[in-house]
């Protein structure tokens, strides 16, 4: 029997939502009747309950529950795992909606691999974010090596023997994080997690107006004492050690210590001290040194003075950090410390370890284009150091690298990280032209000596997939013409350059032909694409044949279109014999003969006869030399 799927759907006064909803689950190509839909009211005075019950009349899988306000979405949930009966439960909310194809593709991959949870990618609308980007798909995750427990929320796909055999249920009476003992627990005991990131599942609603749940105001101090209890069940099934640290941090950031913000400012002073009261134990009994170097300083800041039950300074950093008053970061050497109340302060004997956000500065970049102006391969973008401010003085330039060679070439960059670089094939080599072979390029940002850089990433405007094209570039400084091309590596997609055609071949596109005219004479032509060949310089087609030496012809230019070269020639005072037909460029101590192909891919061959007049005269020679003989006998 295939699949069937129990969509559980919590309803409180979202009435102007819920056709959008609704019309997301019947829309999906699993089927309806795979589908079973719970729709529990949960009070609404909005209108909303009758809305279902005229939505569950036109929709036989429908089923509509009544109660009274409940406070927040977990008894409703509850209330719906009750009443389902299909191998999984997926959990929507009201004012959310499902993608299409979305639970298709959810439980095919439960079925193809057996997972007990499988989350599908969350796509954020109207102003609010997604939980977490998930960005790969994959049959088989880890709470510890991935993000998937970054995000505790509901609405996911789960096996509800999974549900009913660890009794799952959702907190009730909370109108925050009433889901985290339900997920904590799941994914605690899932023998397999799974991941469709490929396709938008879930779109969650910002609803602009301040009613999401989790734009409400609550008694924090309850809150705490709540999360506490979830703490402790992480550490009852997970050992002390790395493991459990990473999901420890996790809670800190987004339960414990995210609760210090506006919702902290907003209370008096015995309202902060009660707040500071509750998280102080949960600071000191599980805030180790590998969760506090991993959480950015404007949380490590918080948990200090919590643990030291500093009132004043906590103040002070959440007062700087809500209002953006910070300042610059503080760069010294390769480090860099954010500028928050108490840095450096001998009063506050706060470690400098807990401003420093090195490792957390992130290079932001991007290229936008780049064009060849004759030797010079000009690259246009934005690359900057995020995290440093705004006043921050930055740089930024591209790395060339080759075999153990490096190059810096500086950019001109303006104050918002847009740079221009202009890379000199003749000058790029500490002023010298760079040697034949493929570079690599890195785009680097630095401000004083912190600097970080990474793989110059192809631009993602058009007209740069083409295949590459080689052109013809003067290095200057007596090293002459050379090939460059710029191609961009697979699959990556990283910029890199080829100089002298190490890996792309000039004028892979030279084509020839032999013609014969109306009295007789035969013609050879040929043409290839070669950009920057220099105007004046000599295009010749050269004859080779083995044992011989190569015959060039003298050549006469073509009228082809720009970036194109050609040559055309008759066969006069070619030696007999059977030819290959190339292209030859020579400009001073340059010299490259191009292979020429013909119409079907194959070798130009050139076929020389003699000619009349040059039979007859052999046929004289010969009855000449024949006379000869008989009158000398």
């Amino acid at each position: 029997m295939r699949s069937r799927v129990s969509v559980v759907i919590p309803v409180h006064n979202t009435e102007r939502y819920l056709q959008r909803c609704f019309e997301s689950v019947a829309a999906q190509t699993l089927g309806q009747d795979r589908i079973q839909v719970i729709a529990v009211d949960d009070g609404s005075s909005d209108g909303s309950g009758a809305w279902l019950d005229a939505w569950a009349a036109g929709h036989p899988n429908t089923t509509v529950v009544h109660q009274e306000a409940s406070g927040g979405a977990g008894k409703p949930r509850n209330v719906g795992i009750e009443h389902a009966t299909g191998e999984f439960v997926f959990f929507l909310d009201s004012d959310d909606y499902l993608g299409e194809e979305a639970l298709e593709r959810l439980v095919a991959m439960a079925e193809a691999e057996g997972s007990d949870v499988v989350y599908g990618r969350i796509v954020g609308i109207g102003g609010r974010p997604a939980p977490i980007d998930l960005r790969t798909t994959s049959p088989d995750v880890s709470i510890f090596d991935s993000p998937v427990y970054w995000t505790l929320a509901a609405y996911k796909l789960w096996r509800r023997t999974l549900i009913e055999k660890y009794e799952l249920r959702f907190t009730e009476g909370y109108l925050l994080n009433e889901d985290l003992p339900f997920a904590v627990h799941a994914l605690l005991h899932a023998s397999k997690i799974s991941v469709v990131a490929d396709h938008d599942c879930y779109f969650l609603e910002g609803r602009g107006d301040g009613t999401n749940a989790s734009e409400q105001d609550v008694d924090w101090v309850r809150q705490l004492a709540y999360v506490s209890g979830i703490l402790d069940t992480v550490a009852e099934h997970v050992p002390e050690g790395a493991d459990r640290d990473k999901l420890m941090e996790r809670h800190f950031h987004g339960e414990v210590l995210a609760m210090f913000g506006t919702s902290y400012l907003a209370r008096d002073g015995a309202g902060r001290r009660e707040m500071v009261e509750a998280a102080a134990p949960l600071v000191e009994k599980w805030l180790t040194e590998r969760i506090t170097a991993a959480l950015p300083p404007r949380l490590r800041l918080r948990a200090h003075h919590i643990g030291n039950r500093d009132l004043d300074r906590l103040t002070a950093v959440v007062e700087a950090d809500t209002g953006r008053e910070t300042g610059p970061a503080v760069i010294e050497g390769d480090r860099a410390y954010a500028a928050y109340p108490g840095f450096r302060d001998e009063a506050a004997g706060t470690p400098d370890a807990l401003y420093d956000l090195t490792s957390r500065i992130a290079l932001r970049h991007e290229l936008t284009g780049y064009h060849w102006d004759g030797p010079v391969l000009r690259l246009t973008g934005r690359a900057r150091l995020e995290g440093l401010g705004a006043a921050t003085e930055q740089r930024a330039g591209i790395r060339l690298r080759r075999q153990g060679y490096t190059y810096w070439v500086p950019a001109e960059t303006d104050e918002d990280g847009n740079y221009t670089a202009a890379i000199d094939v003749g000058r790029a080599a500490d002023g010298g032209p760079l040697p034949d072979g493929i570079w690599t390029m890195r785009v680097t940002a630095a401000a004083g000596e912190l600097g970080k850089d990474a793989w110059l990433p192809g631009p993602a405007g058009p007209g740069y997939d083409a295949a590459p094209e080689p052109r013809i570039v003067d290095r200057g400084h007596g090293a002459g013409l050379t090939p460059a091309t710029v191609f961009l590596s697979e699959p990556h997609r990283h910029v890199n350059l080829d100089i002298g055609a190490t890996r792309y071949a000039l004028g892979g596109d030279a084509r020839g032909a032999v013609h014969l005219g109306p009295l007789g004479r035969t013609t050879v032509e040929a043409s290839a694409t070669v950009p920057g060949w220099p105007a004046d310089a000599p295009v010749r087609l050269v004859l080779t044949a083995p044992d011989r030496a190569p015959f060039v012809t003298g050549g006469r230019p073509g009228g082809f279109a720009p970036d194109r070269v050609s040559s055309s020639a008759g066969l006069r005072g070619v030696p007999v014999g059977t030819y290959e037909l190339g292209l030859r460029l020579e400009s001073g101590a340059y010299l490259l003969d191009l292979p020429v192909r013909g119409a079907d891919g194959g070798p130009v061959t050139v076929t020389v006869r003699p000619s009349v007049s040059r039979r007859l005269a052999r046929r004289a020679r010969r009855t000449l030399g024949r006379a000869r003989r008989s009158v000398a006998r």
